[in-house]
């Protein structure tokens, strides 16, 4: 883990803002925060170890309820609650730099019943709040809830099997790499780099940081940071962090990405006017072992051709 790293909350007015208005308003799953309503709020934080070292935990601090995007119309669809979900890593003194998420009642959901169909006796012992017919947005109940959703998502980081199943990581990043890939589809890359930053410190504070989700996350931020004509301000960090956690990786399906970052590095120093002789040197040793270094994929190509989305490239 690498909690150094500073963490954010991506909010929807973000969302909101790098599509115009529009495109999250057409879905229903998003949580809109200007008719949201508050429902629920944590009394206090979890309680800080008294040991020393670090705790990795969940911390769900308040709940919204948030009618349909297109409330205004007939569609008879239902409010619904939105859990604000806080990653942090404790020790004496509170994580300065917690980064949160926003789920529903059927993520968690959909998450329980994919980990209790694949390891049914490692989730046997879970207790997981059941469906209910009236009475959704009661403080109580939706207290109880997030009780019962922090247990379960720390249980989950406690057992290698079930933290490292692809349900797990689909729960942390999913639905934000969906908005995150639209927005570079439509070339909005500059609104794609907040959410895909975000979504990097959520994994990078679970698990280890050259863990192969940590890494492809990170190669798709620094695409997503000099795909455009003018780099991201932060582009150069992040292809710089990069470049570090790739040092001694020995994946071979992240080895294909390795190439194509130091070719997206090399052209960043030439834009920013900076020495390329190290990345220059490298390549030169890597091709003098019979690696192809010209003429190979973008690194966004390559990292389409490892974890195809849904973005055009």
């Amino acid at each position: 883990m690498h909690p150094a790293v500073v963490g954010h909350r991506i909010t929807v007015d973000t969302l909101n803002a790098a599509t115009g208005g529009s495109a999250v308003e057409d879905d229903p799953d998003s949580p809109v925060e200007a008719f949201e309503q508050n429902i629920w709020q944590r009394p206090s934080s979890r309680p800080l170890p008294t040991d020393d070292g670090t705790v990795l935990r969940f911390e769900i601090s308040c709940a919204r309820i948030l009618p349909p995007a297109d409330s205004n119309s007939a569609t008879g669809a239902k409010k619904y609650v939105v859990y604000d979900v806080s990653v942090r890593v404790d020790s004496k003194e509170p994580d300065p730099n917690p980064t949160s998420i926003e789920r529903r009642y059927t993520h968690f959901l959909k998450l329980y019943e994919n980990l209790k169909k694949e390891h049914p006796t490692l989730v046997q012992s879970v207790v997981f709040p059941k469906k209910v017919l009236m009475g959704n947005f009661t403080a109580e109940l939706v207290g109880e809830r997030s009780a019962a959703f922090e247990n379960f998502l720390d249980y989950i980081i406690s057992v290698p099997s079930l933290r490292d199943s692809e349900h797990f990581l689909e729960f942390l990043q999913a639905d934000e790499l969906s908005k995150a890939c639209q927005l570079l589809d439509e070339r909005r890359n500059e609104f794609a780099v907040p959410i895909l930053e975000n979504t990097f410190r959520i994994l990078n504070k679970i698990f280890l940081d050259k863990s192969k989700c940590v890494l492809l996350l990170l190669c798709r931020l620094v695409a997503a940071c000099t795909t455009s004509p003018i780099p991201h301000p932060l582009a150069e960090q992040w292809a710089e962090l990069a470049l570090r956690r790739y040092e001694h990786v020995c994946d071979t399906d992240l080895l294909v990405l390795y190439i194509p970052l130091l070719q997206t590095c090399l052209h960043l120093w030439w834009q920013r006017g900076r020495d390329r002789t190290l990345l220059e040197e490298r390549l030169d040793q890597m091709g003098k072992k019979g690696i192809k270094v010209k003429g190979g994929p973008t690194l966004a190509k390559a990292i389409h051709a490892l974890e195809p989305r849904a973005e055009t490239i």
